[in-house]
């Protein structure tokens, strides 16, 4: 262990309050809102010496590259991300960008809640708070973990640039400031982990995503009885038509399953892509004895780095107009495909200078190397990667009961979130270069 990291190590413990209570304002600034919460930041980078810029912008504006989503899906209003920025000290370092997302869920039965959720309840060795872990212990960790490399008196070389963006449904607060200019050697993205690992892994590896629906029309018998049944050799089922479309699927995914490869998922779950239909909706339930006009099947594919989106979506096409082709109805009228929302993946190999200067850190401050979850599917990782080729690799405190995913209590662990913010000001040092502020 170098000595800049021994000194970071060493002003740990006394930065544990400031820590802690950066965070706990963080969650009771969430009761008023995003402005809120992003206005604290901005007045904490000020107060570490940033330049801080406010950078307004529209989701929809904002260039897709590498994905797409529904334009239902995507925020349309205006959203505005926290830009801090550290000028390095001139001798050579590299440049680094931080991002966390200061939105969470829309507060909502917070009754169900046991502990206050805007005060920040600590409690046998957890924090407890809204949006606690999605994202404002990232949020906070970034802050912090620059505040405690500078009263440790380390001046990066290189630029350190903190951005507070915007993420939850489809805001793309890191995109619009990638596109607007934003750039560095490289990426850090903190989100507490999801998976309980917490600070023992690090995402380095962010599979792509696709969501699809797939219309298949049929024709019901003519007739004006209330009851069809008797009719139903006259009609074109869509159902039966349907299940032809689901079977070319099925067939795809076993044809993927051996064909894509990756180490990594290979690894971790024996498997390195999967098309999944979960979607089938067709006919009314109360009207059993009528033929329906359509019947729309939904799913989604899970696909590794390098296979690019494209590829995935022409590999589906492919599979349903052979479907089709092979039945006259089909033939006559193809079904209608419709992309929902779709992201390519990206991964930063074990042999980059990014991982070992990420490893090396969490090593030094956890005492043992972090490994790679690589079933982190649609990460905002890959954001830097895909849009800009900036290396990117996140990393977070354990976290759980997650109100995005239905749970209630969030919490972050207060040990493990300190550690993180040890870890920050550790990557901040080791990957821009470290040397001492003027005057000291």
């Amino acid at each position: 262990m170098d000595v800049t990291m021994r000194r970071i190590l060493a002003r740990g413990d006394e930065t544990r309050d400031g820590a802690i209570g950066l965070l706990r304002g963080l969650i009771a600034a969430t009761a008023l809102g995003e402005t809120a919460v992003q206005e604290r930041v901005a007045a904490e980078l000020r107060a570490l010496g940033c330049t801080v810029e406010s950078v307004r912008y529209r989701p929809a504006d904002v260039p897709m590259v590498e994905e797409f989503a529904s334009d239902h899906a995507i925020d349309a209003g205006e959203r505005v991300s926290v830009v801090g920025r550290l000028p390095g000290s001139g001798a050579g370092g590299r440049s680094l960008v931080l991002f966390a997302h200061p939105d969470g869920e829309p507060p909502a039965d917070t009754q169900r809640w046991e502990r206050d959720p805007f005060i920040g309840v600590m409690e046998g060795g957890r924090l407890y708070g809204w949006g606690v872990a999605d994202d404002l212990a990232g949020v906070a960790a970034m802050v912090e973990g620059l505040r405690l490399l500078l009263e440790a008196g380390i001046q990066p070389a290189g630029d350190v640039i903190i951005a507070s963006t915007p993420s939850k449904r489809h805001a793309r607060g890191v995109s619009a400031l990638l596109h607007g200019g934003l750039t560095a050697d490289a990426a850090l993205y903190l989100h507490p982990a999801e998976s309980g690992a917490g600070l023992s892994e690090v995402k380095a590896f962010a599979a792509g995503q696709l969501d699809f629906r797939i219309t298949v029309v049929g024709r019901p018998p003519a007739t004006t009885e209330p009851h069809q049944t008797g009719f139903a050799h006259r009609a074109v089922n869509p159902v039966d038509k349907a299940m032809l479309v689901w079977k070319a699927l099925r067939d795809l995914d076993e044809r993927r399953g051996l064909s894509v490869r990756h180490p990594r998922l290979q690894a971790a779950v024996g498997r390195s892509t999967n098309l999944m239909v979960t979607h089938m909706a067709c006919g009314e339930p109360e009207r059993l004895s009528r033929v329906a006009d359509r019947c729309v099947l939904g799913g989604a594919v899970s696909f590794p780095p390098p296979e690019r989106l494209a590829d995935v979506q022409a590999a589906i096409a492919a599979a349903v107009a052979e479907a089709a082709a092979g039945d006259p109805w089909l033939a006559e009228h193809p079904p209608v495909i419709h992309w929902d929302a779709g992201v390519t993946g990206a991964e930063v190999p074990e042999d980059h200078a990014l991982w070992r200067t990420v490893s090396g850190v969490m090593q030094a401050v956890t005492g043992r190397p972090p490994h790679v979850n690589p079933m982190h599917t649609s990460s905002d990782i890959r954001n830097p990667m895909v849009q800009k080729g900036i290396p990117t690799v996140g990393l977070g405190p354990l976290c759980g009961d997650l109100t995005q995913t239905g749970g209630h209590d969030e919490w972050v662990d207060v040990d493990d979130y300190l550690r993180c913010v040890t870890a920050t000001a550790g990557i901040i040092a080791t990957w821009c270069g470290a040397g001492r502020p003027p005057g000291r």
